[in-house]
């Protein structure tokens, strides 16, 4: 199985900023893709950003400039550097990891959520 924790969550004012953690554990035998997500008031997950291990990355329009994704593959780890924080950037961000195991098997992964709230 593969699990995934993120940290790095919390309060933060209008035009702060806040670095999100996420690393992946288990049986990892290849990583296909890292993303964050932001888990929506229906519970939907929107795209907020995604990272493959060839680097293509890709952002939500509303984000592009101001965050960035990037990985440690040594050490499965993909983070969130997010700056310019708006209040409308309040959400639950949500960490996947699209993954095989040394078993064969492929997972997409989530995590728990980590609160982000912009707040003055």
């Amino acid at each position: 199985q593969v699990q995934v924790v993120e940290s790095g969550g919390g309060f933060v004012q209008p035009g702060g900023s806040l670095r999100l953690s996420c690393a992946a554990s288990g049986s990892i035998a290849s990583i296909a893709a890292m993303g964050w997500y932001r888990q929506t008031a229906g519970n939907e997950r929107d795209l907020v950003a995604q990272i493959t291990t060839i680097g293509q990355t890709t952002y939500a329009e509303s984000v592009k400039g101001r965050f960035t994704i990037s990985t440690d593959y040594a050490k499965n780890t993909v983070y969130l550097q997010m700056n310019s924080l708006k209040f409308e950037d309040t959400a639950v961000f949500v960490c996947n990891v699209e993954a095989w195991t040394y078993a064969g098997r492929y997972y997409s992964a989530w995590g728990q959520g980590t609160q982000v709230t912009v707040s003055s």
